[in-house]
């Protein structure tokens, strides 16, 4: 696509900007719609999605038929069926007479499906049919109907999240994202900002004979560091509430008003805490904490950390540090199990010398028991400080003379 070609089609559709992923996304539309490929159109709420379907049908060889936009979100839930496919007179309370639904009008001509991430999973499968065979069936009726529609969809929510969540379907997904165009969100476009806003500005003023509003220096430098969570329809607003405040009527003379920065930033909300995107509420899943209760875990925390410190102090005493392996081994041979009596399987309490001895009976050689019995005089302190009972260590004795004999 030619720039010429580019500008061409941005003054037909009212198009401003020169951002390199919005001339992608228009190039993408113009290529994808002389087929019947289906188009789905992803970016944040206010960016400009609906532009996107209206090329595709213009450019399309269906331009001459019927083209219908559909917000799947403004639908309640127990009429989008009747919505989308129609119903047949009596089928439910209120039906009094025949309708066609927008596939059945759309046919031959192209069908825009906006926020199709809030279509109910019922939905979603007779959407999937229609894509698949062209077939769909009226609320109330037994009769397969045909059509001939293209269908571009768009949503601001991630689908494949949606996917993994199980509230939307995979292969619905994949047969809707045939071919993917992401519009970009306003903050990626800072160059664009500015030219929107007097795009905004100077229709206000045309239409309402208001002085045109200008921005200086500082003021555009502003407009182009607000983070825009609402994109180009926020934009859109600000401009049009700053022209209608700080503009005059148009006289001979006042043709133009210059905001500053600090008129500007009355009009531009503050990016506070409390109106950042919440992320500590719980969601329906499960996954995360209110506030409240990232409180109370906290608390519990300390609160056991606490009971840990009092336990340990009055276990092994002011200041003493608990061992760090433990006075016998967490498992023994079998044999070693049958000749300890079972009031014997004890742990001992910790050396308070800075030299302690080995903990396993498999290290209590018989060098140890010498140095032990020689440190301490006695079996049983030797045996208490080596963490075996006085009868082991009599028959590990007992072993040893028989060794030196």
């Amino acid at each position: 696509m030619t720039e010429k070609e580019l500008i061409s089609l941005k003054n037909r559709f009212d198009i401003i900007g020169n951002d390199p992923a919005l001339n992608r996304a228009l190039e993408i539309a113009v290529a994808v719609a002389p087929t019947d490929l289906p188009v789905l159109i992803s970016g944040e709420s206010g960016v400009g999605k609906e532009t996107i379907p209206n090329i595709i049908h213009q450019h399309s060889l269906r331009k001459t038929g019927k083209y219908f936009a559909v917000n799947c979100g403004a639908i309640p839930e127990g009429t989008i069926d009747s919505e989308l496919f129609g119903h047949e007179k009596g089928s439910f309370t209120g039906a009094t007479e025949m309708r066609r639904g927008y596939f059945e009008e759309a046919n031959g001509g192209t069908l825009f499906l906006d926020e199709i991430g809030e279509l109910p999973l019922s939905s979603q499968a007779k959407l999937l049919r229609v894509l698949q065979s062209g077939e769909f069936i009226r609320v109330g009726s037994s009769k397969v109907l045909k059509t001939d529609v293209r269908v571009v969809a768009a949503t601001n929510v991630n689908l494949m999240y949606a996917v993994s969540k199980g509230k939307f379907r995979e292969d619905l997904y994949y047969r809707l994202c045939a071919v993917p165009v992401m519009m970009p969100a306003l903050r990626d476009r800072k160059d664009d900002i500015h030219l929107l806003f007097r795009k905004f500005a100077s229709d206000f003023s045309y239409k309402y004979t208001r002085a045109n509003v200008r921005l200086s220096e500082d003021a555009v430098a502003l407009l182009k560091s607000y983070r825009w969570p609402g994109n180009i329809r926020q934009l859109k607003n600000v401009a049009e509430t700053v022209s209608a405040l700080e503009s005059v009527k148009m006289t001979p003379g006042t043709e133009r008003v210059e905001i500053d920065a600090f008129t500007l930033s009355k009009y531009i909300p503050k990016d506070a805490p409390s109106s950042l995107p919440a992320v500590s509420t719980r969601s329906n899943d499960g996954e995360s904490f209110t506030q409240d209760e990232k409180e109370m875990l906290i608390k519990a925390l300390y609160q056991l950390k606490q009971d840990v410190d009092s336990l340990k102090e009055a276990v092994y005493g002011n200041g003493a540090q608990a061992p760090q392996h433990p006075r016998r081994p967490e498992s023994l041979p079998q044999w070693e199990e049958d000749v300890l009596a079972p009031d014997e399987q004890v742990f001992d309490e910790p050396e308070t010398e800075s030299e302690v001895l080995p903990l396993s009976l498999h290290d209590v050689n018989d060098d140890l028991i010498k140095k032990a019995l020689e440190k301490y005089g006695s079996r049983k302190d030797a045996a208490k400080a080596l963490g075996i009972s006085e009868r082991t260590l009599y028959r590990k004795i007992k072993a040893m003379e028989g060794k030196q004999a």
